[in-house]
């Protein structure tokens, strides 16, 4: 759920890109206003999950430097700051996106 945040709109946004001529302007609004909705519920969850129970996650991906002193993990790490930011940051572009539904369909 926790990257379904982060890749969510990034692939929305590269699927209306690449390929907005074969789905169509409607096909690519649907798109990426799907995505942006999902991870604005998804932002809400989160913030319930993470910022209310104050329980932190972390999700490391992979090891990007790998030594015997030097151990760098390449990951997210999602605390009560950055889930009370995706609220801010995401409720706006919600609302845009649904004002753009009601008022094109």
């Amino acid at each position: 759920m926790y990257l379904a945040i982060i890749t969510l709109p990034l692939l929305g946004s590269i699927v209306s890109g690449f390929f907005g001529r074969k789905i169509g302007v409607s096909g690519a609004q649907l798109i990426t206003c799907g995505s942006v909705i999902i991870t604005t519920l998804l932002a809400i969850v989160a913030f319930f999950e993470v910022g209310l129970n104050n329980i932190p996650v972390s999700i490391n991906l992979f090891r990007w430097i790998d030594s015997e002193s030097l151990n760098v993990l390449w990951g997210f790490h999602f605390d009560s700051l950055t889930v009370s930011m995706l609220i801010p940051v995401y409720s706006p572009v919600l609302w845009l996106y649904l004002l753009q539904l009601i008022i094109f369909y």
